[in-house]
């Protein structure tokens, strides 16, 4: 499949990110960052021009487009792919590695270009945030599960059961083959847009988009037991304030917040 890449100049690091949370909500793909410039890439038969034209124009930024040759992707993203360790907690490498020393436990994927490999700053700060939660027995929801691992770290941290969720038909397989590499049973994978609200969780993990957070806040209150963890991510600095605002009018409240570059991660806490 022939991929669009665009490459922004002269684009801030705050520039950099926000463009990046922006893209993602439009299925852009794949991002890298290197000094005042983005490179992004989608689908040729997703890219829209005019869109494209209105962000640039929106944030003052030149850009050119080059449309790729069709080769394996995963595969040139594969060679580059290298192991992610969050403090003695938690590392997440491919089964090409060799195992890391030292850790707690380890997440073996495979990589491909699903979202959560841990390189991203989100997914990182969501690992970090669940060593201090208690998921012994509990009743745990992955809202956008993408690659499965804060699904696979749920249950290794003694989660009884878990939810996994996503819109994306190759997460949703990626999801299950990491599962059965790390022998991962009972979690309940699902291709859905919305969460599962007739059932109640104890803990929920929504690493995902600002928009989609915000559409989704009053079923997560819905679902979410009195007392309950709702463990945010893909999140900017700049989006705090609305965020905390509209967790406050459900009656959470903030625990604990992480921030890392300017990405952020909340504990929010269902009173």
């Amino acid at each position: 499949m022939p991929y669009i890449e665009i490459i922004f100049t002269e684009s801030s690091k705050e520039t950099t990110e926000i463009l990046i949370a922006l893209l993602s909500d439009l299925q852009y793909e794949g991002f890298e960052e290197s000094s005042n410039q983005l490179k992004a890439f989608i689908s040729s038969s997703l890219f829209d021009k005019p869109q494209l034209e209105e962000i640039a124009k929106q944030f003052q930024l030149k850009y050119t487009t080059t449309e790729l040759p069709d080769i394996n992707w995963n595969k040139e993203w594969e060679s580059n792919f290298q192991p992610v360790i969050v403090e003695d907690f938690c590392a997440i490498r491919a089964a090409f590695h060799q195992p890391i020393k030292d850790v707690q436990h380890e997440i073996i994927i495979t990589p491909k270009m699903s979202f959560g490999t841990g390189h991203h700053a989100t997914t990182y700060m969501m690992i970090q945030q669940m060593q201090q939660i208690d998921f012994t027995n509990k009743q745990v929801m992955d809202f956008g599960t993408g690659t499965g691992v804060l699904a696979i770290r749920a249950k290794q941290l003694g989660a009884a059961s878990v939810i996994a969720i996503d819109n994306d038909e190759w997460s949703i397989d990626n999801a299950a083959e990491n599962f059965n590499k790390n022998n991962i049973v009972n979690i309940d994978l699902k291709l859905a847009d919305k969460p599962v609200a007739n059932n109640t969780y104890d803990i929920i993990l929504a690493n995902i988009t600002r928009n989609v957070i915000q559409e989704n806040f009053s079923l997560f209150d819905h679902c979410l037991i009195s007392s309950g963890t709702l463990l945010l991510s893909g999140l900017l600095k700049a989006d705090e304030k609305d965020i905390i605002t509209l967790a406050s009018t459900h009656r959470f409240i903030l625990s604990k917040k992480l921030q890392r570059e300017n990405w952020i991660c909340l504990n929010l806490i269902k009173q």
